[in-house]
């Protein structure tokens, strides 16, 4: 796809003076594509300064026109919308994709498919380097924590709604994951969700445990010196001979496995709109209103507080 060759930087640095052979080997891009680049480049007599001020999908579509030809026929999606929303509890892409579908279907477009929309993401995110690529190796680290929004469950006997919390454990070289449901995140609680995790994996990892910095079980983790864990946690991994190592503070690039389960939840069938808040259990009306209450809140319409089923 032309859209992973950098276009605008091989322009940029060839106004800068710098050879084929060198762009290619400095920026990991290959010769022919280099090549490619300057050919087309004079073939159209496009010079750096002419594409100075546009994007680089902008750039990409004025050298190959014909490998976008296709994509116009679609709606385009608006990725960084979608990346702003991916930041959200509980938001998939496959969310998103259905909410681009029913958006393309108001403005009379042809919606793209899952496979191509999760593609155009990924080449979007690599494009303006919104994330990088952790490496693991099999059975040498471990990652849990507390995941996404609480769920529910009624006690048959009293009627009573009881809130329960989800603790996940990942191995991220596999993500081969383990859930279990708690009525508290206690200390005793956490800890014997460990045992239990490491007993369904079959041992504990070979290096470490990694865990967010929850007040469960890290007591300090300042930027530089020693990190403080409670007492029970440093003794749960010294009898399983793993090291406790929570993330580094504000560095979800180093801790993201959670996400794995984080949409756990969306059996509830209670649909919320994530603009104005508006909620409804009943699956018939709420694929079918809530869409249009969030366009109402956007235009400053009057939203009522419920939505009821007839």
């Amino acid at each position: 796809m032309a859209r992973k060759i950098n276009v605008k930087l091989i322009m940029e640095l060839w106004d800068a003076g710098l050879s084929r052979s060198t762009i290619a080997s400095t920026r990991h891009i290959s010769r022919h594509s280099v090549s490619e680049v300057f050919n087309i480049a004079d073939e159209k007599g496009i010079h750096y300064n002419d594409v100075r001020v546009l994007g680089e999908l902008e750039v990409c579509r004025l050298f190959y026109p014909e490998k976008f030809a296709n994509e116009t026929m679609y709606g385009d999606p608006d990725y960084q919308h979608v990346h702003q929303e991916l930041k959200r509890v509980g938001v998939t892409l496959k969310l998103l994709h259905e909410e681009y579908i029913e958006r393309c279907e108001r403005n009379g477009e042809i919606p793209m498919g899952k496979t191509k929309f999760n593609e155009g993401y990924a080449e979007f995110t690599i494009t303006n380097r919104l994330t990088n690529h952790l490496e693991h190796k099999p059975g040498k680290r471990a990652e849990v924590d507390w995941s996404g929004p609480t769920m529910h469950y009624v006690d048959m006997s009293t009627g009573e709604l009881i809130t329960v919390y989800l603790f996940v454990g990942t191995l991220p070289y596999s993500q081969y994951s383990y859930v279990e449901p708690c009525l508290d995140m206690k200390m005793d609680t956490f800890i014997r969700c460990h045992i239990r995790m490491y007993e369904y994996f079959g041992g504990a990892p070979a290096v470490r445990t990694v865990c967010d910095n929850l007040k469960t079980g890290v007591v300090s983790h300042p930027k530089e010196g020693e990190i403080i864990l409670t007492d029970d946690y440093a003794a749960l991994g010294s009898h399983y001979m793993t090291a406790i190592m929570p993330a580094g503070v504000r560095k979800p690039k180093h801790y993201r496995r959670k996400s794995v389960i984080g949409n756990l939840n969306k059996k509830i069938h209670l649909f919320t709109c994530r603009n104005c808040g508006n909620k409804s259990n009943d699956d018939r009306i709420g694929a079918m209103n809530l869409c249009r209450m969030g366009i109402n809140y956007l235009e400053d319409s009057q939203v009522p507080d419920t939505v009821t089923a007839e």
